[in-house]
């Protein structure tokens, strides 16, 4: 198992360690706050590699025994342990690639529905449930910030923050355009119909050296709760709204009772959507000195997810499909999140190489 240098990670998180200890240590709380982050995310990875080694050393004792006597019951047991070690070897080579500055944070994920009406608001439901799902079975912690509801179902816009180490490393793959094609529940004739909703992921960030929000750049509204199927309705105008004026961008949040905790949850989405901007600026002018074409538009969607007449979900970027679309909705997404991983590390590898 050499995946990485191991000397090299004890070395590092001693070192971080040893930083921590320092009697000034949260003096500078943003660099606290990352060195801290950046502990957790190496003691993460260190625990998973021991867990994967004393799982090896396992099944070769087990090994051993059963070339002593062979045991039906045993044979099982060592192929069983052995497609674990494989799972966890692949999830862990991944994790190895999620190393960009904010793939550690937690993750902020906002739906919208295309034209389209109601199935559209529809299909962003399922969106909207099918990352609720995903995010359970990896054991992340979802909190509403902002919920929609649709004219006759489904949801206009959502907002999701999904807690849990490399939320945004993993979910930054299902930025993009997905495309449903279904028989319409809604439509009475029975037709088949072609939905679009839009899934922006952007890391949670506190504070970052680089953003500077001007307080008189900002307007704020605030407005009566509505809360999703109209549950946790408030009485008082505790939602807000913060428009950025230079740049448009509009946030809000009414997952909180008060108001100022709303404005203070609503100021930090604002940072993360500022950060997200950077982050998009970035990566176009990295593809611009490497002649990458962008895709943007409805017209480019990342995923299609056909449920009549035969299910297919296919990635476009990765050419990934799986046939079992229910699954899928169900939050079975990590083959598309993986495969996406693997090709944008590869492709950072080759501009390494070209470099």
């Amino acid at each position: 198992m050499n995946l990485f240098d191991l000397p090299h990670l004890k070395e590092e998180l001693d070192h971080l360690e040893t930083q921590t200890l320092e009697p000034d240590f949260w003096q500078d709380s943003d660099a606290a706050q990352k060195v801290m982050q950046k502990k957790k995310s190496l003691e993460g990875q260190l625990r998973r590699y021991e867990k994967l080694s004393d799982q090896l050393d396992d099944v070769e004792v087990a090994f051993e025994l059963y070339k002593e006597e062979p045991d039906p019951d045993l044979e099982k047991d060592i192929d069983r342990t052995l497609k674990d070690i494989e799972a966890g070897l692949e999830a862990f080579e991944l994790e190895t690639v999620l190393n960009g500055e904010y793939d550690a944070n937690n993750a902020i994920v906002t739906i919208h529905p295309g034209a389209g009406g109601t199935e559209s608001q529809d299909w962003a439901e399922m969106l909207y449930r099918m990352y609720i799902r995903w995010a359970e079975r990896r054991g992340f912690k979802v909190t509403v910030l902002d919920y929609l509801d649709g004219d006759e179902a489904g949801l206009k816009s959502a907002t999701i923050l999904v807690a849990g180490e490399n939320a945004y490393g993993y979910l930054k793959a299902e930025k993009g355009v997905h495309r449903m094609v279904r028989i319409s529940p809604f439509d009475a004739s029975g037709r088949r119909h072609t939905s679009f909703s839009a899934v922006e992921v952007m890391p949670e960030v506190e504070t970052d050296t680089d953003i500077d929000i001007d307080p008189k750049d900002l307007s704020v509204d605030t407005y009566r709760s509505t809360g999703a199927g109209g549950q946790h309705v408030n009485k008082t105008e505790s939602a807000v709204r913060i428009t950025h004026l230079p740049t448009g961008i509009v946030v809000q949040c009414q997952s909180e009772r008060s108001q100022i905790q709303n404005r203070a949850t609503a100021m930090k989405m604002l940072t993360s959507r500022l950060v997200e901007e950077k982050i998009k600026q970035q990566e176009a002018e990295i593809a611009k000195l490497h002649g990458e074409q962008q895709e943007i538009g409805w017209g480019s969607q990342i995923r299609s997810y056909v449920f009549h007449p035969y299910t297919m979900v296919k990635d476009h970027r990765t050419n990934t499909e799986k046939g079992n679309v229910q699954a899928v909705m169900d939050g079975d997404i990590d083959d598309f999140i993986n495969a996406w991983l693997k090709t944008e590390a590869a492709k950072r590898a080759n501009r390494s190489l070209k470099a």
